[in-house]
Parts: structure tokens; C-alpha cells; sequence
């Protein structure tokens, strides 16, 4: 108020010439110095009351002065103001390259059928590296094309390779699909501070080049005196039981001995053969037991939770590759081998084995583990004949007969069986082997036209651009969007691979609780098998070959179960067996509800979630016949309604027309993970109670897929080598021992 005073007053002087007074004069320069004064002292209150409460003009200057800070910081990274090394190469890894479909043209980087004829040397990182994309890349490093290029790459470019690549299909504002590149780009440190490079998390990133992981060729040595090697048993082929035994012999120093109750990928087929022709379950090997386990009849995803970018997984796909595996596993956002690329893989898998000096013992099942005062020294083993394709028979199969019972001794036993091996937990409990119930979850598998998951997912304009390369399929694909073609006001020359999926909520209600609730593992352009294991049940799983061109979508939808879960409490009697048994009875209930010959219960999901038994049903890939039935009722209350809220709720939300009239559930889905897991050490990774007992992958339950389980195989060797050896094995610091990898359901 008294500057607002002094300044008025200073008006009305002006007015009236009251200047000219001297005493006037003097009163306004007083006044004059009283606003002067109470402004700066009005300025320092703002000043200090802005630093106390909004604070913004200092937070301003922290944050500049952060920013300079990290800039030089940065500067130093690269060598400070006088580059040290300006001619030193170093590797950058550039995130979020993006390029449209319609860029790369009418067909895709690798075309997967000449990948396998093709016989030339490009690895498919730089196959990946087409001109749309180093258009992309120098764009993204504000660099002009040069007419100097060698490759597509200016001179201030060494190199340039695609570790990834991932397709982004959501449809942010009626935005077209693309392709997400991450890209290593090899330059000096003069040219990087040139280009103005700096380091930003998940944007542009230094990369240490140093690699820790060899390949298992790499890192072999010998002894001389093979007797002196450890014996090492291994119980289970599949992905932890394989890679535990690679790295085993790669050392040199030990023996592994890997038993498998099933057969080789030859004879496993043949096995599945009887099953879908003539309805024959061989106990012993099936679509989960045998070479390769449960994930070499399935659509082999490489997909993880533990980190695409660690060495770890890098190493897997990595010796996937060596094996026979498509190089562009390694670039892909979500790899995957398909059925066809397994069988060649674990044959070049099992011959190298043996090279290295292990053995593998097919049909071999475990029956007894030799345990005496808290310590493991062996296996007891039922053996059958096995139908196996070798060297020197290459062209057909041949039987090697076993006498019927073996023992096995060792020095340790590494126990990779797989989750569906539910007699090793039986014969584990009686024999004292400290277990624990875990979480899992249950279901049904889900069944969609491919050609409306296209649509959902890529939109009418682009959902017509999916080709597979199987004219029956694509002229499925093609007719549908024809017929759409007026709603349509787009043309595209990209085109885009089969359209998947992945649905999850935690808020899944049941009547009195939420529960989690999600599809897995999605198979597009898949078919649905019997995964069963003892006659009288009946359980089913998905599966792809490579191409991903059948007429169909599956993918597993399931709910939760907690370990301490009610619905359980009938099957307390069990003790931590409980979760077992509880599969059991929901798989003979569907075994009963198909008609007891292996032919699948099925429901259209809009019947489904409103209680009622579909009076027809469209067409299933379940090769083995689909019979109406009444699905909602055969999982506790609580279960259907948890199910039916995600779908109605959640699912539908997520991906509009999910919920559709063809849509077709198949009964029932119940192994998804093991309901429990063998007690380990987390330094030694023993078993609690059983000393030089390993439980490993994926059964055990530290594991949730090929790729993790694999790496827990390669963690378990490495304790294993630990404790034996008296030397490193060579698997480098990403596999470390005290760290339990995997995760609960």
C-alpha cells in the first residue's frame, strides 16, 4: 500500500507542477527514498520466500549447473577436453532406430526359407542393416549420406550391426506399425564428439565390447587320466539338463552322464505319431517327455523375463545358433525356433555331447535316488529300447536295446526333469528331499482365427499385408481383408508377420478376492496338442512350427493359484503334493468330459462366460476331435469367475472383439509351471538336506521357459564345477551362483 501511495502522489505532483516548489521537492525525494527502500526490501522477502516455498528459480539453476555436470562428465568419458586416444574405436548402441514397414518394402529383411538354402556368410545382424534403415540410423545421428558410403555407411562410420529388432503394432492415434531397431555403431572417439554423442540411458550407450562368454568349443581342456573326472549325473534333457551337461564336458575335468526317460527327437516322433493317429499315450515319451523336453514340441520361444541383454541369454542364443539354430534369433524382439529347427538342433546338440566325452542314456528313466545319510551317490534306472538316428546310420533310425534296470553312480546328481515328471516329486518326498509348494496358475488354451488376431492387432489397412508364405493360409488372410476393403482407405506395400498377443491383469475378481489373470504362451498361426502324459488324463498345449502358418491363434488364458489358496484345502491331506493333485483331478475331469479317448472339451468363450453349453462349435486344429462341453463348470467357482471377470472386463478392453462368437476354449491347461520347487541352497545350490544333489530348470522351480531354464542348467554347472574342480570352467562372471534366476507364476 505505501508504494501504491508514493506513486499516486508522484502523479498528482506531476500534474500540478508541484516540482517547481523546493519544500514539495524535498518531500517527494523522501518519498522517493521510502518506495526505493521498501521495494528492495520487498524484492529480498520475494526472493527468499520464492527459495522457501516455490522454489523453482533455484531448482532452475541445481538443475543447470546438474546438466553441465553430467556434460562434463560425459566429455570425460570420452577423453576430456584433449582426447587422449582421438583414433580409438569404440562401440556405441543406438535404441529406438524406427522404420515403417512400408520403407522396407514388400518383403521382409530375411526371408526365412532362402535363410536356410542360402549359402552365404552375412550374418543376419548386417542382413538386417537394409538402405531404409541406415537411413534411419544417419537421420538419428544427423549425419548426410555420403556418396563415399561403403555398405550404405558414411566413412565416419567403422561399422554398424542390428542387435535388434522389434516390431511395435500398438495404435497410438491411428499410428501405422514399425519396426524398433537397436543398432551397435562402431566409430572413433574424434568422430563421436564430432557427431556430439553422449550417453543416455536406453537412448545412446557405450558398450564394453570385452566379452566375457565363449562358446562352449572354447573353452574345453583335458586331462590326461580321464578315471580322475567327476561323474556327474544329470536326470533330464531338456534345456537345463542339455546346457548343464555341455558345459560340464566343454571343462574337460568331468563326465557328465545324462539320463532322459524318453527318446531321442527321431523316436520321440514316432511316438507322437501313435498318439495322434491312433490315440496311444506312451507314458514315457510324448510331447513332454523326452529329447529336448516339453518346449522341443511346442513353438520354442526364446522370449525371457531375466534379460535379453544379459551375457547370459546371449550365450544361449548364441550356442542355439551354433547348433543349427536361424541366426535371427539373435536380432529378433521375440525369437523363436518352431518344432522343425528343434529336431535338427538337439541332433547336433547330442553328437557334440558325445565328442566332448559325456554320455546320454535315452530311454532311461529314474526310478530310486540312492541317498544315505543326507548325502545323493547315485540313480536307480529302468531302461527301455530306443529308436536312434546316428552317424553311421544317418538315413534310418535304429533300436539299441538296454538291459531293463540300471544303476548309475556319481559324484553328484543334477535333477533337470521338468515339471510335468510329477513321480520324480513322489519318489523325492518319500525319500526325505526338502520341498515346498509355489504358485501357479490354470487354465484353458484359447482359439482364434489368425485372421482376426491380424486384424485386432494391425488394424483392417494393415492386417491384409500378413503373408506366411502358405497359399492356403495367406488366401485365407487376403480374401478376409478384401472383403473389408471399402472400410479400408489405406494401401500398403510393407508387410508384416503373424499378429500375437499378451494379455495380463491383477484384478481378476472372484467372487470375494482379485486374482491375477493372463494369457501364455501365445502360438499365432499354431495348433493345440495333447501334452498328457498317464492315460486316464488329458491336458493340452500350443505349439508352431517356424513359419507360423496355420489357419489358427492359441494361446493359453489362466488364473492364479496361491499355495495357501482355498480352493487347495481338499487336497491338504497331500502335504506340499497338494498342487499336484489338484491338477490331476482337473485333468481326469477333462479326460472325462472329451469321452475318455483323448478327444479335447471344448466351448465358445461367449458361452463360456455366460455359463452355457455351446450348442455348436466352429472348426479346431486339436487334430484329435473337439466335443462340446460344459467347461465353466470344471474348475472351482471361484476360478470360473475370476476367468470370465478378465475376459468381460479386462481382456475385451484391452483388445476389442477378443471376446468373439468363434472363439474357441479348449480344456484344459494345467501346467504352465510346477506347483512346487525343491528347496536349494542359494551359495551352493544343493538341495536343503541331500548334499551334491542339484535341482535345476525349470521343474525344480527356479525357470519359467527354454531360455531360462537353460541358464539355470549353465548356473548349476557352475556350482557344480565349483565344488569339484579346482579351476574355473570358463563360463565367465554372467552365471552367478548365489542368485536364484526364474520366477513364480
Amino acid at each position: 500500500m505505501n508504494v501504491i501511495a508514493a506513486v499516486y502522489l508522484l502523479m498528482i505532483c506531476s500534474v500540478r507542477g508541484f516540482q517547481q516548489n523546493p519544500s514539495i521537492t524535498s518531500t517527494r525525494r523522501q518519498i522517493l527514498q521510502t518506495s526505493n527502500q521498501h521495494s528492495s526490501r520487498t524484492r529480498q522477502t520475494s526472493l527468499f520466500s520464492s527459495t522457501q516455498t516455490n522454489d523453482s528459480e533455484p531448482k532452475n539453476k541445481r538443475r543447470s549447473n546438474e546438466q553441465y555436470s553430467k556434460k562434463k562428465k560425459r566429455r570425460r568419458e570420452l577423453g576430456g577436453k584433449e582426447l587422449k586416444n582421438p583414433d580409438e574405436v569404440i562401440t556405441w548402441r543406438c535404441y529406438g532406430i524406427d522404420v515403417y514397414p512400408d520403407d522396407l518394402g514388400p518383403s521382409l529383411d530375411i526371408d526365412k526359407r532362402k535363410e536356410k538354402r542360402d549359402g552365404s556368410n552375412t550374418p543376419s545382424e548386417r542382413s538386417y542393416l537394409t538402405p531404409p534403415v541406415i537411413s534411419s540410423l544417419l537421420s538419428r545421428l544427423r549425419i548426410k549420406s555420403s556418396e563415399e558410403a561403403t555398405d550404405g555407411l558414411p566413412p565416419i562410420l567403422k561399422d554398424a550391426r542390428v542387435v535388434r529388432r522389434s516390431l511395435d503394432a500398438r495404435r497410438r492415434k491411428g499410428s501405422d506399425p514399425k519396426y524398433t531397431y537397436v543398432i551397435d555403431i562402431d566409430l572413433t572417439r574424434q568422430a563421436a564428439r564430432n557427431l556430439g554423442l553422449t550417453q543416455q540411458s536406453g537412448k545412446m550407450e557405450i558398450v564394453d565390447n570385452k566379452k566375457l562368454i565363449g562358446h562352449v568349443d572354447d573353452i574345453a581342456s583335458n586331462l590326461e587320466d580321464s578315471k580322475a573326472k567327476p561323474r556327474i549325473i544329470i536326470v533330464g534333457a531338456g534345456p537345463a539338463g542339455l546346457f548343464c551337461a555341455l558345459s560340464l564336458a566343454s571343462s574337460g575335468m568331468c563326465t557328465p552322464i545324462l539320463l532322459e526317460r524318453g527318446q531321442p527327437v527321431e523316436g520321440r516322433g514316432k511316438s507322437i505319431g501313435a498318439l495322434i493317429h491312433r490315440r496311444n499315450v506312451d507314458p514315457e515319451s510324448n510331447f513332454s517327455f523326452g529329447e529336448g523336453g516339453a518346449g522341443t514340441w511346442s513353438d520354442g520361444k526364446l522370449t525371457t523375463r531375466i534379460g535379453r541383454n544379459s551375457e547370459s541369454v546371449r550365450y544361449v542364443l548364441e550356442t542355439l545358433v551354433k547348433y543349427g539354430a536361424p541366426e535371427r534369433i539373435l536380432v529378433e524382439g521375440a525369437p523363436h525356433l518352431g518344432t522343425d529347427n528343434m529336431v535338427r538342433l538337439l541332433r547336433n546338440m547330442r553328437e557334440d555331447l558325445r565328442n566332448l566325452g559325456g554320455e546320454i542314456h535315452f530311454g532311461t528313466k529314474a526310478s530310486k535316488y540312492l541317498i544315505e545319510d543326507g548325502k545323493i551317490s547315485g540313480v536307480e534306472a529302468e531302461c527301455v529300447e530306443v529308436i536312434e538316428r546316428t552317424k553311421s546310420n544317418p538315413t534310418d533310425s535304429e533300436a539299441r536295446k538296454h538291459e531293463s534296470s540300471k544303476t548309475f553312480y556319481g559324484d553328484a546328481v543334477v535333477l533337470a526333469t521338468g515339471h510335468s515328471a510329477r513321480d520324480v516329486y513322489e519318489e523325492l518326498y518319500k525319500s526325505g528331499v526338502e520341498l515346498e509348494p509355489k504358485g501357479f496358475a490354470v487354465g484353458f488354451r484359447i482359439e482364434h482365427p489368425q485372421w482376426l488376431i491380424n486384424e485386432i492387432q494391425y488394424g483392417r489397412d494393415w492386417g491384409g499385408r500378413v503373408f506366411t508364405k502358405r497359399p492356403s493360409t495367406d488366401a485365407v488372410n487376403t480374401e478376409h481383408f478384401e472383403r473389408l476393403s471399402e472400410d479400408t482407405g489405406k494401401s500398403h506395400q510393407g508387410n508384416l508377420p503373424v499378429a500375437s498377443y499378451r494379455l495380463a491383469t491383477d484384478k481378476a475378481f472372484d467372487g470375494k478376492h482379485n486374482r491375477g489373470a493372463y494369457s501364455f504362451c501365445m502360438c499365432p498361426g499354431g495348433q493345440i496338442v495333447p501334452s498328457s502324459t498317464e492315460e486316464g488324463e488329458l491336458c493340452i498345449n500350443g505349439m508352431s512350427f517356424s513359419n507360423r502358418d496355420s489357419l489358427w491363434a492359441n494361446s493359453a488364458l489362466v488364473v492364479t493359484v496361491a499355495q495357501d489358496d482355498p480352493i487347495l484345502d481338499k487336497y491338504r491331506s497331500h502335504g506340499c503334493l497338494a498342487g499336484l493333485e489338484f491338477q490331476r483331478d482337473i485333468e481326469r475331469k477333462a479326460y472325462q468330459l472329451g469321452g475318455m479317448n483323448m478327444t479335447v472339451p471344448v466351448q465358445r468363450l461367449t458361452d463360456y462366460v455366460n455359463g452355457v453349453v455351446s450348442s455348436s462349435i466352429p472348426a479346431s486344429s486339436y487334430r484329435l476331435g473337439a466335443v462340446s462341453a460344459p467347461l465353466h463348470e470344471i474348475y472351482p467357482k471361484p476360478l470360473y469367475n475370476a476367468l470370465s471377470h478378465a475376459i468381460t472386463e479386462h481382456f475385451e478392453k484391452q483388445m476389442p472383439g477378443f471376446l468373439f462368437e468363434d472363439a474357441l476354449l479348449h480344456g484344459v491347461e494345467t501346467r504352465t509351471s510346477s506347483p512346487l520347487r525343491l528347496v536349494r541352497n542359494q551359495t551352493t545350490l544343493q538341495a536343503g538336506g541331500v548334499e551334491n544333489l542339484y535341482p535345476a530348470g525349470e521343474g525344480a522351480g527356479f525357470a519359467g521357459g527354454i531360455v531360462s531354464a537353460a541358464v539355470d542348467g549353465l548356473v548349476v554347472a557352475k556350482a557344480v564345477k565349483a565344488k569339484f574342480l579346482t579351476v574355473d570352467g570358463g563360463d565367465g562372471d554372467a552365471f552367478k551362483s548365489s542368485k536364484s534366476i526364474g520366477f513364480d507364476y
